[in-house]
């Protein structure tokens, strides 16, 4: 009885090698850390809050020394318009932008990304400390806190959740399909016929692209939220799941089995999604996310369900998603030829 239950595990961790299960295993521990490594920030005590100040803004003499001395919580930087100072906020530039306030001549308002961030209530209390330090009292030198992003949490996480349902579309559906396609000879037996590799191909993506699209537009239904800029979303909703549905037929290609293929595309599933969603979190995610293709479909469409934002502000991004899209497609396309693994 013993042995035969050794010789069962014994068999079942050499399948789990043989299909790749055990690189799963090994690697999403390996990718946790990776992440915490860029998410921790131990040292975010001591480093400073980037404030943006407007030029020729006729600011308290008294902030401007304050936030100066405290260089070692606070650096500032000048912008010559609000709306510039605004776009850097946008982008993370800045932490926060002081403008003028009509509340009296001491009074500023503080312009942020959202409320209900840590980075907003160190910015307040900083300045609450320095105007202390300086005055001894008084009224706050702060106003209003003005956010950019006046949303509840449910619109503020659903760029995220958009991200998560093409990805996994695209990089855990798809590829499965493919491989069980060829594992059971089906790609085979329909490349007997009078069909040819392009059109199984376009199929292929086309089905994929409408897998996500249900689940987006599901994801609305439930959750009665809007659209932003409608054109605009539907190109960047069209431009990533056609990217994303041409990737996931590259992994499907590349694997013998279904069970290396889910494998293989959760390998690629997670570095594409956590470094776009967590990159308001940190700064170094922020600074890596960009270099991902799916931060290149997540920021505008971040920007148009929260900011209405329009596909016109984005060309190169629509553009590059694209792009991707139709090397990969001619890639599965060269795999297909060659009949690679069938």
């Amino acid at each position: 009885m013993i042995r035969t239950i050794i010789i069962v595990t014994l068999n079942d961790l050499a399948i789990a090698f043989k299909n790749k299960t055990i690189y799963l295993i090994l690697f999403v521990p390996l990718f946790i850390f990776v992440s915490l490594h860029f998410v921790d920030q131990k040292d975010s005590a001591v480093q400073p809050l980037t404030i943006g100040l407007i030029q020729h803004e006729p600011y308290p003499p008294m902030l401007v020394q304050s936030i100066k001395a405290a260089d070692a919580v606070f650096a500032l930087s000048w912008v010559s318009h609000a709306e510039e100072g605004t776009r850097q906020i946008k982008e993370k530039k800045l932490d926060g932008m002081l403008i003028t306030s009509g509340k009296g001549p001491r009074r500023v308002e503080l312009v942020v990304v959202s409320k209900a961030s840590a980075r907003t209530l160190a910015l307040v209390e900083g300045l609450s400390a320095l105007q202390q330090a300086a005055e001894g009292g008084g009224k706050n030198w702060i106003s209003a806190v003005r956010s950019l992003q006046d949303s509840g949490l449910h619109k503020l996480t659903l760029p995220t959740w958009v991200l998560l349902l093409v990805l996994l579309v695209g990089f855990i559906v798809i590829p499965a399909q493919v491989a069980e396609e060829k594992e059971k000879k089906l790609l085979l037996g329909l490349l007997q016929t009078p069909m040819r590799e392009l059109e199984w191909l376009l199929a292929k993506v086309l089905s994929g692209m409408i897998l996500m699209h249900l689940s987006v537009l599901f994801l609305h239904l439930l959750g009665r939220s809007g659209f932003g800029h409608r054109p605009s979303y539907v190109a960047f909703l069209g431009a990533g799941s056609f990217c994303f549905s041409a990737f996931g037929m590259v992994l499907g290609f590349l694997c013998r089995s279904q069970a290396s293929a889910r494998t293989l595309g959760f390998l690629f599933y997670l570095p594409l999604l956590l470094p776009a969603a967590l990159s308001d979190v940190s700064r170094k995610l922020n600074n890596l996310a960009p270099l991902m293709p799916s931060y290149q479909f997540y920021g505008p469409v971040r920007s148009i369900l929260l900011e209405g934002g329009r596909i016109s502000n984005f060309p190169l991004e629509w553009t590059y998603l694209l792009c991707i899209g139709l090397v990969a497609c001619s890639f599965a396309y060269v795999l297909m030829k060659v009949r690679w693994l069938m």
